[in-house]
């Protein structure tokens, strides 16, 4: 792996690795100095959270060369190395291997090929009516809930959280007793560096934390998909597990690993992507009364309030030979980083990018990745986004944030762990 001298230059390369700095939103002014001076940086993966030292990477924040690492699978690849920052224990890297998320072309096309055909057009309708119900009724609850309190209510916790949640229960067939499973998963994967999502740090033999994706700390998991997946075999359903039961080509690890990454990325693009939208649009009344008078329309709105508040931070790759990248030369193994929300914020690319404009109409942004492994469920975020945002403006006439926004911890998943909005006006003394 390449590791750069030391020198002068070095000491103002911005750290965008440690989790602690995302907990008050994008670090512009850090993606903004790597952008312009240092679009291939070397970042130290120092002990952080617990969490071991690791041996460092180039992290890279300029859109061009983001696409270009994504789309260009021979020279920067998912499977080496996998594609979190922190490197998987050796022994646990043959089994990572085997989510979709992790191969490359072609072992990865099969998987996609397999996946895609359990989302039908009659499945996605029905979905999409389902989703605009379960919408309405959480946002009239939150209302309720507001106007018979003080007017404020805490949209991830009585809407976004749940609207997430039971839409990916009933995309992939888990009975309603088993849904709140889906959701601690999510948490003890996604959150595991931020100490209220994750709960208290599992150990590894060596007193380490446990790496939250490895074979043991999955077991329950797996169990209960492979128990879900006989249950549909015998009482099969409208629903994606169904299909991927039924299918004669995948075989019991891959089906495992299907609903794992179904289960953690089906939920959590959702679920960020979301409270981030709402957020950005209380922030930006005038853009918020464009949306609800229809000056502005929410396809085009769901783009930009993805390219603003990306729900993916990062994502790694690897080298898989000697190569260049922005006049930077790479060595084979030399671990690769992309940061999907500064190459959403580049001047080159996007005209003001700092301005939340609703009809921006070439919108290029990165939040669902590109290449071989754009977001497979892009279509299905992007309807549960639209139409939540819909039913927001059709019940709410005005957003305002009434206090700070928590978010998680993480150099992972842009996520929001409370959002106090005042959704009613209370009059004094009630």
């Amino acid at each position: 792996m390449t590791v750069p001298a030391a020198g002068a230059a070095d000491r103002e390369v911005p750290d965008v690795f440690d989790p602690r700095g995302y907990a008050d939103g994008l670090p512009h002014a850090a993606y903004r100095l790597l952008r312009d001076r240092y679009p291939v940086a070397w970042q130290e993966e120092h002990e952080v959270l617990g969490w071991p030292a690791g041996p460092g990477f180039w992290a890279v924040t300029r859109h061009e060369d983001v696409v270009r690492v994504l789309k260009d699978a021979r020279t920067f690849s998912s499977h080496l190395g996998a594609t979190q920052i922190r490197d998987p224990d050796p022994a646990d890297l043959p089994f990572i291997r085997r989510m979709m998320l992790n191969q490359d072309p072609p072992d990865h096309g099969r998987l996609r090929r397999s996946v895609s055909r359990a989302f039908t057009p009659r499945q996605v309708d029905r979905f999409g009516t389902v989703v605009r119900e379960r919408a309405r009724g959480l946002l009239t609850a939150a209302v309720a809930t507001a106007r018979a309190g003080n007017g404020v209510g805490d949209l991830v916790t009585a809407v976004t959280d749940d609207f997430a949640l039971l839409n990916l229960a009933d995309l992939l067939g888990v009975p309603a007793a088993e849904r709140e499973l889906l959701l601690d998963w999510t948490r003890r994967v996604i959150g595991y560096q931020d100490p209220d999502e994750s709960g208290p740090p599992a150990s590894g033999p060596d007193g380490r934390p446990a790496n939250p994706r490895s074979p043991a700390m999955l077991q329950d998991m797996f169990g209960f998909a492979r128990e879900l997946a006989a249950h549909k075999r015998r009482y099969p359903g409208d629903d994606v597990m169904t299909v991927l039961a039924s299918d004669p080509e995948l075989a019991t690890p891959e089906l495992e690993m299907f609903f794992f990454l179904l289960t953690i990325a089906g939920n959590d693009t959702v679920r960020s992507a979301a409270p981030g939208g709402l957020l950005a649009l209380a922030r930006h009344p005038d853009a918020y009364r464009r949306l609800r008078t229809g000056a502005v329309g929410t396809a085009t709105a769901v783009e930009e309030l993805l390219r603003w508040h990306p729900p993916v931070l990062s994502f790694r790759r690897t080298t898989a030979h000697d190569t260049e990248l922005a006049g930077r030369p790479l060595r084979a193994g030399d671990k690769v980083v992309v940061f999907h929300g500064s190459a959403n914020f580049d001047e080159r690319v996007f005209t003001a990018p700092h301005r939340l404009d609703l009809a921006r109409s070439a919108n290029p942004h990165v939040s669902f990745g590109d290449g071989p492994h754009v977001c497979l469920g892009a279509h299905l975020a992007r309807l549960q986004l639209r139409v939540l945002y819909e039913e927001t403006c059709r019940l709410l006439p005005a957003l305002a944030v009434a206090g700070p926004p928590r978010r998680l911890v993480s150099n992972f998943i842009h996520g929001l762990k409370s959002l106090p909005l005042r959704l009613v006006d209370v009059p004094p003394g009630e």
